[in-house]
């Protein structure tokens, strides 16, 4: 599935859960523009560290423990994204021969795997911030707590969270033949 909200000619659900769908997806694309920035802003500062250390002698202080912390954060940035586009691992070899309402089962089969995934993730990281805030760490030069990722890792699990839920209704709304709201549909309607 992909997602397309963006851009002139955009296809606009009229229902209540269109509508929901819409913001948060917009919201979902947000947070996966702004974990893109962060991860461009990691690289060139370790290029920048890398020129520096190569010209001056002198690499950024602990400039390693900036991008050990805000990796893991981007990372869990996309996971709402991947999961509204349908970007997560597949194996279409197999489902290439099967009909729309078996690939659509599938895909709902494999959104309440999110589900569940994001909530035993939520729940996990909740509780491990909880656990930092109480025993604090923090890195060895810069001073930074170690529990600071943990809250936008939370945001990111919430998004995830609610993308699948969206994914999974998405899906059983296929099964009953009625338009996807990010499937290929909504793409070639917003191409007209």
């Amino acid at each position: 599935m992909r997602i397309n909200f963006s851009g002139s000619g955009e296809r606009r659900p009229t229902s209540g859960a269109g509508r929901f769908a819409r913001v948060a997806a917009s919201v979902v694309r947000f947070w996966a523009i702004l974990g893109g920035l962060t991860a461009t802003a990691l690289a060139l500062m370790t290029a920048a560290s890398a020129v520096s250390n190569l010209l001056f002698s002198a690499p950024f202080a602990a400039d390693h423990e900036l991008i050990k912390h805000f990796v893991a954060i981007v990372i869990f940035m996309f996971l709402p994204y991947c999961q509204l586009a349908g970007a997560n691992v597949t194996v279409d070899i197999f489902t290439e021969g099967m009909g729309d309402t078996a690939k659509a089962l599938m895909a709902a089969f494999a959104s309440l795997l999110a589900i569940a995934f994001s909530l035993l993730l939520l729940r996990q990281m909740y509780l491990g911030l909880i656990d930092y805030r109480q025993y604090v760490e923090i890195t060895p030069v810069l001073k930074l707590p170690l529990w600071t990722a943990f809250p936008p890792i939370l945001v990111s699990l919430a998004l995830l969270f609610i993308a699948a839920c969206l994914t999974f209704a998405d899906a059983i709304r296929a099964m009953r033949g009625r338009p996807s709201w990010f499937g290929p549909a909504a793409a070639e309607e917003e191409g007209a």
